[in-house]
């Protein structure tokens, strides 16, 4: 994208979020949704597609551009960003990298313009971070295909027009062989998505469980109109989407730190600034380095991943740094505003809990351990 267009993008964008969705957290939060106004105000925005390519409505933003915009999203709760976050992500991108031709047509221009909210249906009880061990089961029935099985924590199913489930077309393939995925409106006969879950965070941000009885699927649902793409295409937009994370995790703890200083700055022990304690500058001063290291990380895979020079290995490493950052940077915040940190009425509680998400989805911390390390001590 030109230099101006995306610098007015992320301008327009840095003041929707501080001064139309900052302010409501606190509503959010009590009410457990996003507010009507804020979605529409989203779409219009283009923030439902901003990760879909040009030609399908989209704004096509590169892996670079994605992390700048991920850190003015997560300077706010991070419920806002899951609102349009699969449309642009984990979903999205199934349908970018591996639909057909008339896949794409037909879903990408309403996905980008938020007509159409689409989740990533691939966790299952026994299948999170590692999915081999998917046993949703999707069998050939004639022309199509019938699918039974259930997912668990959904991000937007409860909101969702389009599933993108992935499935076992082969019942006698192991491990991630034979996975594919399927194209799925939650309103087929067979679909049942539960009610959303209740968390320790994120409120705002929904997640369910989703239920296939026996629900039937032409064979033009299945995604890249082949079998067993399934793998592949997950794994392909966790990768991208540990990239976003990553830079996600950066807006929080810039939010916290901020948060923080002003704190400091105005709270008094004994008649003075505790910013003027050396103990309350150090906690300021370890969290502004490693925010100021996970910024750079995430901007250097990025750009390692536009070049096509890293897609896997820098992912995991920034969405594993940054992650963990996040939590210390919290856990620092709440330190430093003492007993009020504790309270539910202020920002840098709300955010402590919602941090912990973070190294667990898409990937827990311990698989990106797993992915960094077989990546060092593969093949060269």
């Amino acid at each position: 994208m030109d230099t101006e267009d995306l610098e007015q993008i992320l301008g327009a964008v840095r003041s929707f979020v501080r001064d139309q969705v900052v302010p409501r957290e606190g509503e959010i939060e009590e009410a457990d949704a996003i507010p009507d106004v804020l979605r529409s105000e989203a779409a219009k925005m283009g923030l439902f597609g901003w990760a879909i390519p040009e030609e399908y409505g989209g704004l096509g933003l590169n892996a670079t551009e994605d992390a700048r915009l991920a850190f003015e999203l997560g300077y706010t709760t991070p419920s806002f960003r899951s609102l349009f976050g699969t449309n642009n992500g984990i979903a999205g991108q199934v349908l970018v990298n591996y639909g057909t031709e008339e896949q794409k047509n037909r879903w990408l221009p309403r996905i980008a313009s938020g007509q159409v909210i689409t989740s990533f249906a691939l966790t299952e009880v026994e299948a999170g971070s590692d999915p081999s061990g998917i046993r949703t089961s999707a069998r050939r029935d004639g022309d199509g295909y019938v699918i039974n099985g259930s997912k668990r924590f959904i991000t937007n199913a409860a909101l969702a027009h389009l599933l993108i489930v992935f499935a076992r077309t082969d019942p006698e393939a192991k491990g991630t062989k034979g996975i594919s995925a399927f194209l799925v409106d939650t309103d087929t006969a067979g679909v049942t998505v539960g009610p959303h879950d209740k968390k320790m965070g994120q409120e705002g941000a929904w997640t369910s469980e989703v239920f296939f009885d026996d629900v039937e699927v032409a064979a033009d649902r299945l995604v890249g109109g082949a079998e067993e793409v399934g793998f592949h295409a997950a794994m392909a937009s966790l990768a991208k989407g540990r990239l976003h994370i990553a830079a996600i995790c950066v807006g929080q703890a810039q939010r916290i730190l901020d948060e923080s200083v002003a704190y400091a700055a105005q709270a008094k022990q004994g008649g003075r600034s505790i910013g003027t304690f050396q103990l309350v500058q150090a906690m300021l001063a370890d969290s502004y380095t490693e925010l100021l290291a996970g910024r750079e990380l995430v901007l250097g895979v990025a750009r390692r991943y536009d070049s096509g020079e890293d897609r896997k290995l820098g992912p995991s490493a920034a969405k594993l740094f940054c992650s963990e950052m996040l939590g210390r940077v919290a856990d620092r915040g709440v330190q430093v505003h003492g007993g009020m940190g504790y309270m539910r009425s202020v920002a840098v509680e709300r955010f402590y809990r919602a941090a912990r998400l973070f190294r667990i989805y898409e990937g827990t911390s311990e698989i990106q351990r797993v992915v960094i390390a077989r990546q060092l001590l593969g093949p060269r």
